[in-house]
């Protein structure tokens, strides 16, 4: 009986941790690793290496959509739903964009944002498949975790010449 008394204390506990974690995750903060090149030289700057960097995702900026331009941003594609990417946010609604790829102007509908990579040669974003809505984001990228060497705050910059908010 000593046994199964401990053992349900140790269920109960693991359950409760892992409750207390979902939840941690879920609505407030989460790690999440950056796979490939397209936020280069932002995150995993050595493309060489085998060691992706891994960074601190809020997520209280869910609240009211709160945005600025130049956030780094986790989002599901528009693509593929069950698909995660990080990416720049560069126009917000209202705001116009200057297109590279397409040398026009285009204005970001009301409740979607323009975001691409910081490493336009291998990124798939706006520019492949438009604004996105800003219902898909899922949490705004604020410190790099991993590795050591790296750890810092991540840093708001987008090209300010490419946007217009009349």
């Amino acid at each position: 009986m000593g046994s199964g008394n401990i053992l349900w204390n140790s269920v109960k506990k693991y359950f409760t941790f892992g409750l207390i974690g979902l939840t941690v995750s879920d609505r407030y903060a989460s790690i999440v690793p950056v796979r490939g090149a397209s936020m280069s030289p932002t995150f995993n700057p050595q493309a060489d290496t085998f060691m992706d960097d891994h960074v601190l995702v809020e997520k209280f900026c869910l609240d009211n959509y709160k945005f600025s331009h130049g956030d780094v941003v986790v989002f599901c594609s528009p693509i593929n739903h069950k698909e995660k990417l990080i990416k720049r946010i560069i126009a917000l609604p209202g705001d116009w964009i200057g297109t590279n790829t397409l040398y026009d102007v285009l204005k970001v509908p009301e409740g979607r944002c323009w975001v691409e990579g910081d490493n336009s040669a291998s990124s798939m974003d706006s520019r492949s498949f438009g604004s996105i809505p800003l219902g898909l984001i899922q949490g705004r990228v604020t410190h790099v975790l991993w590795p050591p060497q790296r750890i810092g705050v991540v840093e708001r910059r987008y090209p300010q010449e490419r946007v217009s908010s009349f």
